[in-house]
């Protein structure tokens, strides 16, 4: 019986944080940076290490993208603006979430895993990114909210643009 509990507990945990990363995803394909903006929290950190060393760490190496909340506030704005050139219009994005996992969670918030691939049309031309995301959710009064979300390119290099203009 125990083992069943377990196995619903997790099983829950895990459509929770589906849910919740389902949205963002929507949030950010939608374009409605604002809404996605407000899924992090004040003390938030925003990671997208290069390609070279995906599991790098920011305090020692080169990050593609290394934000507190006020950089990301920022980010945000820029993208909304005609001064984003390379997002100006913006891209149109499709992403997809898979193999999520919650690798650790408490009363607090949940450690949670996941597969991504987005496909991005610009221009003509199609190009995708496939990595991995981590996030540290926490639990507030307006649901979860992210603490820390680091994603990972597989990409071995950023081609052909040589950059990612639009949120990871």
């Amino acid at each position: 019986m125990s083992t069943t509990h377990t196995l619903t507990e997790r099983m829950l945990l895990r459509l929770e944080a589906e849910e919740f990363l389902f949205q963002e995803a929507a949030l950010l394909d939608a374009w409605q940076m604002d809404e996605w903006l407000a899924l992090f929290t004040e003390d938030c950190r925003y990671v997208v290490p290069s390609t070279d060393r995906p599991g790098g760490d920011p305090r020692t190496t080169l990050t593609l993208v290394d934000d507190d909340h006020t950089r990301l506030y920022w980010r945000v704005n820029r993208l909304k603006s005609r001064h984003a050139h390379r997002e100006f219009p913006s891209s149109r994005t499709r992403r997809l979430i898979t193999n999520v996992r919650v690798l650790a969670h408490d009363e607090d918030g949940l450690t949670v895993t996941a597969t991504v691939v987005v496909h991005r049309f610009r221009h003509g031309q199609q190009d995708q990114f496939v990595g991995r995301y981590e996030h540290e959710l926490v639990r507030t009064p307006d649901g979860l909210r992210i603490r820390g979300r680091r994603a990972e390119l597989d990409l071995e290099r950023l081609s052909p643009n040589g950059s990612i203009s639009m949120v990871f």
